[in-house]
């Protein structure tokens, strides 16, 4: 007899999860649709996975028709567009609300559990002005209907990471837009997230905004003296692993990346630049800080391609891959310096 048995205790095997994944096609005018009927096909039969994808059901399943690409997982249909009102590869204010209101429902079955994480094809943000809809952005909307305020976008491969302290705002807006708590976010957000994905402390590379990092005040008004370092110092003293502010034109050379684990970025292109010239097919985007799960790929809607049969869905297979890993890791409470933590 065991010392369990004995104790009266048993160790039974804990139950594997099923963990269901909200997948919205994105703009159907664009490649979406195609990506991820060829995702779910790819990742058919994994172990203790539900996929489910979210947009209207008849423009997804005449996709499927055209393109011979058959669909192997359950439909969620969202909205009243049907393959009349609308042609590939031209956008328009009914598709970009059809998007939308996959992306709402997917939120609301994330936030009250019907769902255990959510990815999101591409959208046309023209698409969504053009139906009234105001936000920018995915990141804006799902921080809006979680009511979260510190939230962070990271966009991650096996190549490269980096995590955004500003995201989609004009570029001349960009100086006025940091300051030292924007920047300890981004810092804190990516490394808790390299963290968990690494399974170790992460190493932190900030870029400064101006060149040469402002060149000790020659080349900026002060941003990297008066906001980012102290930035990096609050960090620091928070016990992370973080160095800069790095000149952003030899930030990311061979040597610096292989010093790297995440590069906090002070603006969108600064980061999504290198990333998308090292990883365009297999990149993930990461909404961090959210009370729910969502990954997305890292490309746009790739209209000149639409319905072609013709395009890469590996950025969504990563991203689903990794909103599995996120979902069945979500409960671990490890802090930071122990290696593992929340995102």
């Amino acid at each position: 007899m065991t010392p369990a048995e004995k104790n009266g205790k048993m160790n039974l095997p804990q139950p594997i999860l099923t963990r269901r994944i909200a997948i919205t096609v994105g703009d159907v005018a664009g490649v979406g649709t195609e990506v991820a009927i060829k995702a779910t096909q790819e990742l058919e039969g994994q172990p203790d996975t539900e996929l489910i994808l979210y947009g209207p059901k008849l423009v997804i399943e005449q996709c499927s028709e055209t393109l011979g690409i058959e669909i192997p997982c359950k439909i969620e249909d969202v909205g009243e567009l049907t393959p009349n009102q609308f042609q590939p590869g031209i956008f328009s204010a009914a598709t970009g609300l059809a998007s939308f209101q996959a992306v709402e429902l997917a939120i609301q079955h994330a936030m009250n559990g019907t769902v255990d994480a959510m990815v999101t094809g591409p959208i046309q943000k023209e698409a969504w002005k053009a139906a009234g809809i105001l936000y920018p952005g995915h990141t804006e909307l799902l921080a809006d209907r979680t009511q979260t305020s510190n939230f962070c976008m990271m966009l991650t491969s096996d190549e490269i990471s980096c995590c955004l302290a500003t995201i989609h705002i004009p570029l001349a807006d960009v100086p006025k837009s940091l300051s030292i708590e924007v920047i300890e976010n981004a810092i804190l957000h990516a490394s808790k997230a390299l963290c968990r994905k690494l399974g170790r402390p992460a190493s932190i590379t900030v870029c400064g905004l101006n060149p040469h990092s402002g060149e000790n005040g020659q080349f900026s008004y002060g941003e990297e003296d008066e906001v980012i370092r102290p930035a990096i110092d609050r960090a620091k003293e928070s016990g992370i692993q973080v160095i800069g502010p790095v000149p952003p034109d030899t930030a990311f050379t061979p040597r610096v990346r292989n010093e790297t684990d995440c590069y906090v970025c002070m603006y969108h292109d600064q980061g999504l630049i290198p990333l998308k010239a090292l990883s365009f097919d297999d990149a993930v985007n990461v909404t961090l800080g959210l009370p729910i799960i969502r990954t997305s790929v890292d490309h746009g809607t790739a209209l000149d391609l639409a319905w072609k049969g013709r395009a890469s869905h590996t950025s969504m297979v990563a991203a689903i891959h990794f909103a599995l890993e996120s979902s069945r890791l979500e409960s671990s409470n490890f802090n930071p310096q122990d290696g593992r933590a929340n995102f």
